[in-house]
């Protein structure tokens, strides 16, 4: 999988188009282990992989507690 960098707009639309607010909170949650933004400049981007695992992993999760 190549190392593509998204956009945090791209994120908050790939995770069901949750708020920016939602995201910082998902950044600054270490229980959650959300993948860690790359800035460049004073933009946020994610690598699309990290995110991918990590929406993957959530779907575990909650299948796994049902």
């Amino acid at each position: 999988m190549e190392n593509k960098l998204i956009s945090a707009n791209a994120v908050r639309d790939l995770c069901g188009g949750v708020s920016d607010m939602t995201l910082w909170r998902w950044l600054n949650d270490p229980y959650l282990a959300f993948p860690k933004a790359v800035y460049i400049g004073k933009r946020r981007y994610f690598r699309e992989a990290e995110i991918s695992a990590w929406i993957e992993a959530q779907a575990e999760a909650s299948r796994g507690a049902a």
